[in-house]
């Protein structure tokens, strides 16, 4: 627990590499096409939860496996965003079933160590292309789902993404009270 609290509040950050293809705003709504890197991420299935809480719980263990709970006992350090994958209802609302994962820190991506908690496993992802917005705050379901819809009708009918998931990514330790930053990402076709 202690390498858990160190590692989130003393360790610097490594942010997920990516690049911005194209930045455009409609609907008083800005975002960004990008590209993102590939690699190595602890991932973490929750279900049967509402979306707040299964992400809490999977956050937790993600930053307990980062923090050193793991088979080398090694703190590894900060990623960010922590991503949230979502899967949106017929309605829009968010089905109680989330994939929280964080992008292995950059010296491990070659042999991350093993995690101790067997719900967490270690995936190989590639590359992908994705609509971003972001937005301030304590992000909550109501605010993803929100700017999901905004972020929807800001790309209209002819952009091609994936509908069957997006992402909810958040920035920040929950320690920072101000200048958060949380985004939404839809993954383009």
């Amino acid at each position: 627990m202690l390498g858990m609290i160190k590692n989130s509040l003393l360790s610097t950050v490594e942010p997920w590499p990516y690049r911005v293809l194209s930045k455009g705003e409609k609907e008083q709504l800005s975002y960004e096409e990008r590209t993102l890197e590939g690699g190595r991420f602890a991932a973490v299935e929750v279900v049967g939860k509402p979306f707040d809480e299964a992400s809490k719980e999977g956050v937790l263990k993600l930053l307990k496996y980062v923090g050193g709970t793991n088979d080398k006992g090694v703190g590894m350090g900060m990623t960010a965003p922590v991503s949230i994958t979502a899967f949106p209802a017929e309605d829009g609302s968010l089905q109680q079933n989330v994939k929280v994962s964080l992008r292995i820190p950059s010296q491990f991506q070659a042999n991350p160590p093993c995690p101790s908690d067997e719900s967490i496993k270690i995936e190989e992802r590639q590359g992908m292309t994705i609509y971003s917005t972001q937005f301030g705050g304590y992000a909550k379901e109501t605010d993803y789902v929100n700017y999901a819809a905004k972020l929807k009708s800001a790309l209209g009918s002819d952009a091609a993404y994936r509908r069957d998931f997006y992402f909810c990514n958040g920035y920040d330790p929950p320690m920072k009270p101000y200048g958060r930053r949380n985004e939404v990402w839809f993954v383009k076709e």
